[in-house]
């Protein structure tokens, strides 16, 4: 996708290097470097179904395809005022569930180096890898190697600690603002 089309996710801010970079790399590869992961162009459809409300479309910004079945990927604006490449990133689960799962963007590039899709559930949000069936994806080491030499970056063994830094930085605000537009009764 052109920068200019995917830069239409991000209206009212400007685009950090860390996401244009990952535009450019995305790309110039044809296969996936973190299974189930992909930029999208996002016209918000998809958290259109949790709150149609203006103020809840407002501060979220989808801008990937979390896993293969749906679940998406956004930027929060948690009013803060803080520049892009700061705000919460959440994934709204394709069967449910919403979530704070990085503290910023560098986190959310952190985790794709786990290389497996997000499991999103009303309770919790996840990453797990069995050994036996992994199947690395097809670009994750050009993936790895470009996440150290553009933002010296290193791959990561375990997903826990960035979703649990988060969740407790984010979670309680994050779902407090979430219950004003959207209720799972």
């Amino acid at each position: 996708m052109e920068l200019n089309e995917f830069k239409r996710n991000f209206v009212g801010f400007e685009l950090p290097k860390e996401l244009i970079l990952l535009n450019e790399f995305d790309n110039n590869v044809s296969d996936y470097y973190s299974e189930g992961f992909e930029l999208a162009l996002d016209d918000k459809s998809g958290i259109a179904t949790w709150s149609e409300n203006k103020d809840f479309l407002d501060r979220l910004m989808p801008f990937a395809q979390a896993n293969a079945s749906g679940s998406i990927y956004a930027l929060w604006d948690d009013g803060e005022n803080k520049e892009l490449v700061n705000l919460p990133v959440v994934v709204f689960g394709d069967e449910g569930g919403y979530h704070v799962v990085a503290e910023n963007i560098i986190g959310l590039l952190q985790l794709l180096t786990f290389d497996t899709e997000i499991s999103v559930d009303y309770d919790e949000v996840y990453f797990y890898k069995d050994e036996e069936d992994y199947e690395e994806s097809h670009n994750l080491s050009l993936y790895k190697n470009w996440l150290k030499e553009n933002l010296n970056l290193e791959p990561i063994e375990n997903t826990e600690e960035i979703i649990e830094k988060a969740q407790q930085k984010y979670k309680s605000k994050f779902d407090n603002w979430v219950g004003q537009y959207y209720s799972e009764e």
